[in-house]
């Protein structure tokens, strides 16, 4: 599959964040919610002065109330429209749009990139506290209450029997045609200074509601009502399980996506729209 930009256009990289509270997601949606793709490209629009709206295509598509501080989409633009507004584009844009999203650069992108298919892992935290005193007020909007205490040894010990390539069906949202293998690189927990738990999970994609279904198992190992091995359990029985909670989503937060070498950027570009398999499993996936 090609992914060549049309002649006369340019493709633009855009590294943005926002607070997701008041988002319905990234994707435009049909019933006209308020999300952060339609944000901005209503703001490109008006800036650029354009008759057109110019298609974005993100990193990784978040849920409704998911926040983002290292996000990545790309935008083809006309040359000549490109060349007019870009020395100013990321000023107006910052006047245009709202205070809970935010576009900190655009560039032109190298050859072969795709904001979506071109990355090779990206990385979340999710943030909770078992303060029996409850959350921060400051952090309130992203850190997540859990009023019972957690061992954390408890949780990383479980959470190593997840990390690697597996199908991740038992913590997924099937979607139609959609594989649910993914290589789980890392996922694991620290305290911070102040109390709050932080995990870090990162693959080379996540299918939906995963992050916040890991969490949530790994929660009911930290306090007490599931044993270590159960999320390995739950992985390896291949469904979705009814005891996994998906936790709420304004404790989780894209940090950051990971891309290759120039050079191999078109390379990653069609190596991830090939649907994966398990070695020895039969057939699709």
């Amino acid at each position: 599959m090609s992914d060549d930009v049309q002649d006369g256009f340019v493709r633009v990289r855009l590294d943005l964040s926002y607070d997701g509270k008041d988002f319905s997601g990234w994707a435009k949606q049909s019933q006209g919610q308020r999300t952060v793709q339609g944000d901005i490209e209503a703001a490109l629009r008006t800036v650029t002065r354009s008759t057109e709206t110019y298609e974005l295509t993100v990193a990784g598509r978040t849920d409704s109330g998911v926040h983002a501080r290292g996000q990545v989409a790309h935008v083809d633009l006309p040359v000549e429209l490109w060349a007019e507004h870009r020395d100013k584009l990321l000023r107006r844009l910052a006047g245009r749009l709202s205070h809970d999203v935010r576009v900190w650069s655009l560039t032109e992108a190298p050859s072969g990139f795709n904001a979506r298919f071109s990355a090779i892992w990206r990385r979340y935290a999710y943030r909770v506290t078992d303060n029996p005193g409850g959350v921060d007020p400051l952090q309130r909007g992203h850190v997540l209450w859990h009023d019972w205490a957690l061992d954390m040894d408890a949780m990383n010990e479980a959470a190593a029997a997840l990390v690697g390539e597996h199908d991740f069906a038992a913590y997924c949202k099937r979607r139609e045609g959609a594989t649910t293998i993914r290589t789980l690189q890392e996922l694991r927990w620290e305290r911070r200074p102040d109390g709050v738990m932080e995990a870090t999970v990162k693959a080379d994609a996540f299918c939906h509601n995963m992050v916040r279904s890991l969490v949530g198992a790994l929660l009911f190992v930290g306090d007490g009502h599931r044993p270590v091995d159960w999320p390995g359990k739950v992985l390896a029985a291949g469904v979705r399980d009814s005891a996994v909670h998906v936790v709420r989503p304004h404790g989780l937060t894209l940090e950051e996506v990971g891309y290759p070498a120039d050079e191999f950027l078109a390379a990653r570009n069609l190596e991830a729209r090939n649907k994966r398999s398990l070695p020895g499993s039969a057939g699709c996936c």
